[in-house]
């Protein structure tokens, strides 16, 4: 009975959330409204925030504000390209969007492409996501004349151009700025983080089956057969240098630095002196995880929730790796669940290194926010991974917990604290995502055939 009361409240949030053009659903806000409002772009739509949204929507039969979101989305897109004087690339997609009502009363759609952000960053994100959702959507609904469209297709061809051309880079990981993700703020994730790995691979995944048959198009096919070996070079590139097992950590920590040649067992140069303290007692035996980042001399050891679910679910992990992701969770549950499912990255900076890499952020102080703090957003993805994996009673485990405090707390944005047992200090209440994971969850644990839908 908790969980039917729960759930209904929870659907209470999304039918509110709803916003509309000109009479049309094209998307949820971030938040409801109110006098507490936590930003004034929380009454915008997010690309990333509407995924479960979406999800939801499709689950239930309404795919139609699903293709809305999806067009309007796209025709932002063509409309603001340069920002203080910068041109934008084409194929980069707003971050967020929202309906303004003119003194004549008509409506007119706005679009943040970072400008207005804090941090003045254009996600990167927003575009693997969109191309992802229109995947889910065909998948989902049996629509195919959507993605068939010319302005789909272009588009489509746009983002691939954008992430697949040729560049300074040797690594087939995508070079990204720092705050151009989920974690939209300076956190020291610039370079090749692994959220946006798992996007990019997600989108190379499916691409092939959006795009026209390329066979008449020698461009087409070019750029489809680009695509395809990049999708298999990113694969393994990404499960051999940032996986990180016992085995894994004890062979860095007995690297030999200044390689060169072919031959170099350390062929990034990875100091062992890097090694942070916490991972040596802190990473189990038969337990592994995608680290958040690699580059030249460089390995971000943190664990990202959000990039190694997504590696879960869409198979950039190997099966393997996947189940000693989902042990790490069972052997770190007061660490990475804790009172309120999912810590967003594990460890938080504190000190030092909090002021360094985040510039002494006062909304990132550690195990607050995104250096540390507990996201029920991130439920869903856990709860995909959780099943695909065969661990549906973590999934329960941590649907139960989030049950018990998410309805009563009034639907925070996020937890503070190590385990995640206090509101965020200035976390929104009623976020929109926060419910609709919920919801999300509850129909991947009754009906797990929806996974069929999913890259």
């Amino acid at each position: 009975m908790k969980t039917k009361s729960v759930i209904k409240a929870a659907y209470k949030i999304l039918e509110a959330s709803i916003l509309t053009h000109e009479g049309k659903p094209v998307g949820t806000v971030a938040a409801l409204s109110s006098p507490h409002l936590a930003a004034a772009n929380y009454e915008e739509c997010f690309i990333r925030d509407f995924i479960p949204s979406a999800l939801v929507f499709l689950a239930d039969g309404r795919g139609d504000i699903v293709r809305n979101f999806l067009t309007t989305v796209l025709k932002l897109r063509t409309r603001e390209r340069t920002i203080a004087g910068h041109e934008i690339q084409p194929g980069v997609m707003p971050a967020s969007f929202r309906v303004v009502t003119d003194q004549d009363g008509n409506e007119n759609i706005l679009a943040d492409f970072g400008e207005k952000a804090i941090g003045r960053v254009a996600p990167v994100d927003s575009m693997l996501w969109w191309i992802i959702l229109l995947y889910i959507y065909q998948q989902s609904t049996g629509d195919t004349e959507l993605a068939q469209k010319p302005e789909f297709q272009d588009t489509m061809k746009q983002i691939l151009h954008l992430c697949i051309r040729d560049s300074f880079e040797v690594s087939p990981a995508l070079l990204v700025p720092d705050a151009c993700t989920m974690i939209d703020r300076r956190m020291g994730i610039y370079g090749h983080p692994l959220e946006i790995q798992s996007l990019f691979f997600g989108v190379l995944r499916v691409i092939h089956k959006l795009l026209d048959d390329p066979m008449p198009d020698k461009k087409n096919h070019s750029l489809l057969e680009t695509a395809f070996t990049r999708e298999r070079a990113l694969q393994n590139y990404v499960r051999i240098f940032y996986w990180m097992d016992l085995e894994r950590l004890n062979e860095v920590h007995r690297y030999t630095t200044e390689e060169f040649g072919p031959d170099s067992r350390n062929v990034l140069n990875i100091y062992p002196e890097s090694i942070p303290d916490w991972i040596t007692e802190w990473l189990p035996d038969e337990c592994g995880y995608l680290v958040g980042n690699v580059g030249p001399s460089r390995m971000d050891f943190r664990y990202f929730s959000l990039g190694n679910l997504l590696a879960v679910i869409f198979g950039l992990a190997t099966d393997v790796q996947s189940e000693k992701i989902m042990r790490l969770y069972e052997q770190r549950w007061d660490d990475l669940i804790g009172s309120m499912p999912l810590k967003i990255i594990y460890p938080a900076m504190e000190g030092l290194e909090w002021q360094v890499r985040t510039g002494s952020d006062p909304k990132n102080v550690p195990w607050s926010y995104q250096n540390g703090g507990n996201w029920p957003a991130l439920l869903w993805s856990f709860v995909a991974a959780g099943l695909k994996t065969g661990r549906g009673d973590l999934c329960e485990r941590a649907f139960q917990i989030a049950v018990r405090r998410i309805g009563t707390d009034n639907w925070p944005e996020y937890y503070d604290g190590r385990s995640g047992r206090l509101i965020g200090r200035r976390s929104n209440s009623q976020q929109v995502w926060s419910a609709t994971s919920l919801i999300l969850s509850h129909k991947l644990l009754e009906n797990p055939d929806m996974l069929g839908i999913l890259p």
